[in-house]
């Protein structure tokens, strides 16, 4: 085994680090693997829901997206587990396939990455056990075992599997022996995931699965998780292609025998700011949830990196900072024929202009959040492209101080009402609201206690009013 992954030749490693300053900080890199797009990181990955990017259809995939890659959750498919086989893995695809690829219609050179869980995780009610991870499917909640998970990516092959990770959602702070579970579960469940792809017992030539591992890194300090980390290290490293990363601090403390592998964020980032601030940490690989939040809350991504050079910014705040994005609910845009972003040349600004997407929002027609989620997945095509040029001119600091010093560091607030979310993706909280109004209400009750069940005279009152006196009687 090679003490480090830099020593193994080029045409052996998927992942080749193009250019670094430093074993902590900013760094170029190339994922290639056959037969798909090369990923040049920094990049990032577009979200799915139940196989699809929200808003997009497979043909606008293919034809007005460059997005490269994608996240599968199985939590997504899996909702008829244990007592029905999936529809997913009813499906038959040649040997050299991926059933998934097939099953949601993906392109066959876009890079398919799957995990168990969505991004961001909707909290579980029931914990994790030592063999089972708990998953939240469109029917409710389940467990899925490390054994399921594993025949399931051999199933599925996709060209990426993250390994399963054991952290508590919506939890306290875990204590030191919750802490230790972590560390043991996901050490079990990532050596269950290598032994049945390429198998632990070296003395035995088990068949190479066709995608690769990336092995989880939990979001704790470098001394809580020190036997996984050995175990991985020691025991697993050959077989692992990557790191999925639940903590963006702990690039810091990455043992020096991993740090050629490309590292998959899964520490959500909440703006572009924090995407620069990661990748300065040096993160190669993001999914990006505020994309799709940004394109339902009606708001259309504007920023460039670096920013423009104009020392006199165009917001209207008093700290004289550009937003990083326009409300298309606001009606100053009604009557507005400039595209949604000047320099855009992606479909909607290219085919339409505000007015038209500000009147498809009012209307809640649909082909107002696609022309959008279009455009902003554009605008971050173009984020990291001009990230992996100004690292190439080893300028990355000073523009990432220029950019937080031209836009905002959060995008705006929503204003306008977004698309109506499904229950599953999107659950409310014990004590949060409901994400999608009321359909229906009672007649002839003050909308505040339109919650409270009406009264027999208040029934009556209604049914006369529309002619059904009679029937209101008793």
């Amino acid at each position: 085994m090679s003490t480090t992954l830099s020593d193994l030749p080029p045409e052996m490693r998927a992942f080749t680090i193009l250019k670094t300053s430093a074993s902590f900080g900013p760094r170029l890199g190339s994922l290639a693997l056959p037969g798909r797009i090369t990923l040049e990181t920094p990049h990032y990955l577009g979200n799915t829901s139940r196989g699809a990017v929200s808003h997009i259809s497979q043909d606008n995939f293919r034809k007005n997206t460059s997005i490269g890659g994608v996240y599968v959750a199985l939590e997504d498919f899996v909702e008829k587990l244990p007592r029905q086989t999936p529809p997913l893995y009813q499906l038959e695809s040649p040997e050299n396939s991926s059933s998934l690829r097939d099953f949601i219609a993906l392109p066959k050179d876009t890079l398919l990455v799957v995990g168990a869980r969505r991004i961001p995780c909707i909290p579980c009610p029931t914990a994790n056990t030592n063999s089972a991870l708990s998953i939240y499917t469109s029917v409710g909640f389940r467990q899925i075992s490390a054994e399921d998970y594993a025949a399931a990516s051999q199933k599925i092959r996709p060209d990426i599997v993250v390994g399963l990770a054991d952290i508590p959602y919506g939890q306290p702070q875990p204590g030191l022996k919750r802490i230790d579970k972590m560390s043991d579960r996901t050490e079990e469940w990532t050596k269950e995931l290598v032994s049945q792809t390429h198998g632990l017992d070296k003395t035995v030539k088990a068949p190479r699965a066709s995608y690769q591992i990336f092995a989880p890194i939990l979001p704790l300090t470098k001394e809580l998780q020190t036997w996984y980390l050995d175990h991985l290290i020691d025991d697993m490293l050959d077989d692992i292609s990557g790191l999925a990363i639940y903590d963006a601090h702990f690039l810091a403390d990455l043992p020096a025998q991993v740090k050629d592998l490309p590292r998959l964020s899964f520490d959500a980032p909440s703006s572009p700011g924090a995407v620069l601030y990661q990748i300065s940490l040096g993160m190669d690989i993001f999914t990006i949830p505020f994309i799709t939040e940004a394109t339902d809350a009606g708001i259309s991504l504007d920023f460039t990196f670096p920013p423009p050079k104009s020392e006199v910014s165009g917001g209207e705040d008093a700290g004289g900072k550009d937003t990083l994005g326009v409300d298309m609910w606001q009606s100053e845009h009604a009557l507005s024929v400039t595209p949604l972003s000047i320099n855009c040349s992606c479909y909607a600004c290219t085919k339409h202009h505000r007015a038209y997407v500000q009147h498809l929002l009012s209307a809640k027609e649909m082909l107002g959040w696609v022309l959008i989620q279009i455009h902003n997945h554009a605008i971050m095509d173009s984020f990291f492209a001009g990230i992996r040029e100004s690292i190439a001119r080893g300028t990355f600091d000073q523009d990432k101080l220029a950019f937080e010093a031209f836009y905002e560091p959060e995008l705006p607030e929503k204003s306008g009402q977004g698309p109506r979310v499904r229950g599953y993706q999107f659950k409310s909280g014990q004590n949060e609201t409901k994400k999608n109004p009321a359909a229906y209400k009672v007649l002839n009750v003050p909308e505040e206690s339109s919650s409270e069940a009406p009264t027999p005279d208040a029934v009556a009152a209604d049914l006369e009013k529309i002619g059904f006196a009679e029937t209101a009687k008793p």
